[in-house]
């Protein structure tokens, strides 16, 4: 079974938001063993989309089309397709009067140009969309089914999984078994990682995959086959060895999972203070559900009286040594672990730019701090040449692998080939 996406909408295709649905899409597949090979995306113009629709069913057994269903003039998906297949748009009634049963249960008025979401294709076969107002639908065109789904992630998630899914395993044979193990690391650029890899002799039916996602470039090995799932772990053995320090989680998207999955629920504590990274460490860490289970506080104490009040940072350690320093920065940490006895502390303190360097101290410096009970690790960067959220980002990355790496019972500090650090 070859399955295609199309993503629609100018907001999309103009880059004012971030396709989310797609990966989410694509990620979903993956764990049932179903890959996307081609995905495309389309703006709101009739007649491209009814192109893209012709294109691509020529080529796809399954093509998910996403977007376009709304009750506003740009919203075409039904239009497109109806024209593609030259027939008619035909009012539905079952989701005609869903529609108006909606809006009667939910006490609102329902405008006029929600009836535009009940026209399909005459040949199309409505698609329930439980959660919302537009329904789906699918339509055969060539050689390919087209699935017809609202852009909204929420409506998405629920229709792929209890309508698309399901249409899949009946209508298609289960394709060759896939399987995807995913490595992230930081610190390391791509070609380094690559040059690390390229020694090892893959089997049959593996292949290497990077995504880079800064502060993470993330390694895919994908597994085709059952011959080649068998000797999946055995082949992640040998990248997580070839790769060393450099990998820091493994099936997570970010650092920030990987500490949650660790503290969460684990009776440890976390406490952080923050100035550079202006918030970005604890924010990442509340993104996830139960973090409340460890973390206690998140404090971002930017201004030095507020280091001094707050924290309990010392006015000659700031005087003496600068806001940006390991003095100061170990003082934070001791000063957030403290203040509500917290098992571990993470301070951050740095100059993320454009402006604020000096020749000692130039615009990427940053000093990290972990605060234990039983002692406190820093470290000094660089951060040449980044851009202010660049280096706010990769700062709080290694803020976490540090943790990470105490949690582990491993080197909090280690050298990373594209990280410059400072000696003490």
């Amino acid at each position: 079974m070859k399955l295609e996406m199309i993503c629609t909408g100018e907001e999309v295709l103009s880059g004012q938001i971030i396709d989310t649905n797609g990966a989410w899409f694509a990620n979903l597949m993956m764990e049932h063993g179903i890959e996307v090979q081609r995905r495309v995306t389309v703006g709101d113009r009739l007649e491209d989309l009814v192109a893209v629709f012709q294109e691509r069913s020529q080529h796809a057994d399954v093509i998910l089309v996403n977007g376009g269903l709304g009750p506003t003039s740009d919203d075409l998906s039904a239009e497109a397709m109806a024209m593609a297949k030259g027939e008619p748009l035909v009012e539905n009634q079952a989701w005609r009067e869903h529609m108006i049963d909606w809006f009667a249960r939910n006490n609102r008025p329902m405008p006029a140009n929600n009836f535009k979401q009940a026209l399909l294709p005459a040949s199309a076969v409505m698609v329930d969309n439980p959660v919302g107002t537009a329904c789906g639908f699918r339509v055969k065109l060539n050689r390919a089914w087209l699935f017809f789904t609202p852009g909204v992630p929420f409506e998405l998630h629920h229709m792929v999984q209890e309508q698309f899914l399901p249409f899949i395993q009946e209508h298609f044979a289960p394709t060759a078994a896939v399987a995807l193990e995913k490595l992230l690391t930081i610190g390391h650029g791509e070609s380094s990682l690559a040059e690390k890899l390229e020694p090892l002799s893959l089997p049959a039916g593996i292949t290497l995959g990077y995504r880079s996602s800064m502060p993470h470039i993330e390694i895919k090995i994908f597994a085709r086959g059952d011959e080649a799932i068998a000797q999946l772990p055995d082949v992640t053995a040998q990248v997580k060895q070839a790769l060393g320090t450099a990998v820091v989680a493994e099936n997570c998207s970010s650092l920030a999972q990987e500490i949650h999955q660790r503290l969460y629920q684990s009776g440890l504590s976390l406490s952080v203070a923050e100035s550079c990274t202006g918030g970005m460490i604890t924010s990442q860490l509340v993104a996830f559900p139960g973090s409340s289970s460890y973390l206690q506080q998140g404090l971002v104490t930017y201004s030095n009286e507020s280091k001094v009040r707050v924290l309990g940072v010392k006015a000659h350690t700031l005087d003496d040594n600068g806001a940006v320093s390991i003095a100061v920065v170990e003082e934070m940490a001791r000063g957030a672990r403290e203040l509500l006895d917290s098992d571990f502390a993470l301070a951050t303190s740095g100059i993320a730019g454009p402006d604020g360097g000096t020749a000692e101290k130039p615009v990427g410096t940053v000093a990290i701090a972990l605060a234990t009970r039983n002692g406190v690790y820093s470290q000094m960067i660089l951060l040449s040449g980044r851009s202010r959220a660049l280096v706010r980002s990769i700062s709080a990355a290694v803020a976490y692998d540090m943790l990470r790496r105490e949690l582990l019972n491993e080197a909090v500090i280690v050298d990373y080939s594209f990280i410059k650090r400072y000696p003490k």
